[in-house]
Protein backbone atom coordinates (compact mmCIF):
# COMPACT_ATOMS: atom_id res chain seq x y z
CA UNK A 1 0.00 0.00 0.00
CA UNK A 2 2.62 2.58 1.15
CA UNK A 3 5.16 1.15 -1.10
CA UNK A 4 3.75 2.87 -4.35
CA UNK A 5 3.10 5.98 -2.65
CA UNK A 6 5.54 8.84 -3.24
CA UNK A 7 6.54 11.18 -0.27
CA UNK A 8 6.17 15.13 -1.10
CA UNK A 9 7.33 17.81 0.39
CA UNK A 10 5.38 20.77 -0.22
CA UNK A 11 7.74 23.44 0.71
CA UNK A 12 4.46 26.21 0.49
CA UNK A 13 2.93 24.15 3.09
CA UNK A 14 5.25 23.24 5.35
CA UNK A 15 4.21 19.37 5.18
CA UNK A 16 5.37 16.15 4.16
CA UNK A 17 2.74 14.41 2.20
CA UNK A 18 1.87 11.41 1.48
CA UNK A 19 -0.92 10.14 -0.69
CA UNK A 20 -2.43 7.13 -0.65
CA UNK A 21 -5.57 6.17 -2.70
CA UNK A 22 -8.23 9.12 -2.29
CA UNK A 23 -6.63 9.79 0.97
CA UNK A 24 -3.51 12.12 2.46
CA UNK A 25 -1.74 12.09 5.50
CA UNK A 26 0.41 14.40 6.29
CA UNK A 27 3.23 15.55 9.00
CA UNK A 28 3.45 19.76 9.72
CA UNK A 29 6.66 21.47 10.27
CA UNK A 30 8.63 24.35 11.20
CA UNK A 31 12.15 24.69 9.34
CA UNK A 32 14.34 27.00 11.25
CA UNK A 33 18.26 27.23 9.96
CA UNK A 34 19.60 23.77 10.20
CA UNK A 35 16.39 21.95 12.39
CA UNK A 36 13.70 21.24 11.17
CA UNK A 37 10.36 20.92 14.10
CA UNK A 38 8.11 18.16 13.41
CA UNK A 39 4.79 19.72 14.93
CA UNK A 40 1.88 17.65 13.67
CA UNK A 41 0.69 14.37 12.21
CA UNK A 42 -2.36 14.16 10.57
CA UNK A 43 -3.19 10.92 9.25
CA UNK A 44 -7.28 10.34 7.53
CA UNK A 45 -9.05 7.37 10.04
CA UNK A 46 -9.20 5.01 6.89
CA UNK A 47 -5.24 4.93 7.26
CA UNK A 48 -4.73 5.30 10.98
CA UNK A 49 -2.77 2.23 11.98
CA UNK A 50 0.31 1.59 13.37
CA UNK A 51 1.80 0.01 10.68
CA UNK A 52 1.41 3.42 8.24
CA UNK A 53 2.38 5.56 10.66
CA UNK A 54 5.25 3.83 10.95
CA UNK A 55 6.38 3.20 7.63
CA UNK A 56 5.21 6.94 6.98
CA UNK A 57 7.52 8.30 9.97
CA UNK A 58 10.57 6.17 8.87
CA UNK A 59 9.98 7.89 5.02
CA UNK A 60 9.89 11.30 6.64
CA UNK A 61 12.53 10.58 8.60
CA UNK A 62 14.86 8.91 6.04
CA UNK A 63 14.29 12.08 4.01
CA UNK A 64 15.33 14.19 6.65
CA UNK A 65 18.62 12.47 7.34
CA UNK A 66 19.68 12.56 3.82
CA UNK A 67 19.48 16.42 4.13
CA UNK A 68 21.37 16.24 6.78
CA UNK A 69 19.14 18.44 9.11
CA UNK A 70 18.64 18.57 13.07
CA UNK A 71 15.28 17.11 13.93
CA UNK A 72 12.58 18.44 17.17
CA UNK A 73 9.98 16.39 17.29
CA UNK A 74 7.03 18.74 19.03
CA UNK A 75 4.27 16.17 18.20
CA UNK A 76 3.52 13.71 20.78
CA UNK A 77 3.35 11.10 18.31
CA UNK A 78 6.51 11.55 16.38
CA UNK A 79 8.32 12.20 19.92
CA UNK A 80 7.05 8.57 20.71
CA UNK A 81 8.82 6.99 17.23
CA UNK A 82 11.90 8.63 17.87
CA UNK A 83 11.95 7.48 21.26
CA UNK A 84 11.27 3.97 20.02
CA UNK A 85 13.63 3.92 17.10
CA UNK A 86 17.12 5.17 18.37
CA UNK A 87 18.94 4.96 15.30
CA UNK A 88 17.66 8.66 14.60
CA UNK A 89 18.63 9.86 17.85
CA UNK A 90 21.53 11.36 16.21
CA UNK A 91 19.10 13.62 13.85
CA UNK A 92 18.46 15.56 17.69
CA UNK A 93 20.51 18.83 17.80
CA UNK A 94 23.06 19.26 20.56
CA UNK A 95 21.17 19.53 23.96
CA UNK A 96 17.41 18.13 22.86
CA UNK A 97 16.80 15.17 24.89
CA UNK A 98 13.62 13.23 24.38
Amino acid sequence: MIDAAELIDNDFLRQFELKVDDDLAIIEYSLQDRKIFLTKLVVPNTLDSEEFQLDFLTMVFETIQERNISVVPTSPEIAKFMRRHRRYKSMLPVGIRI
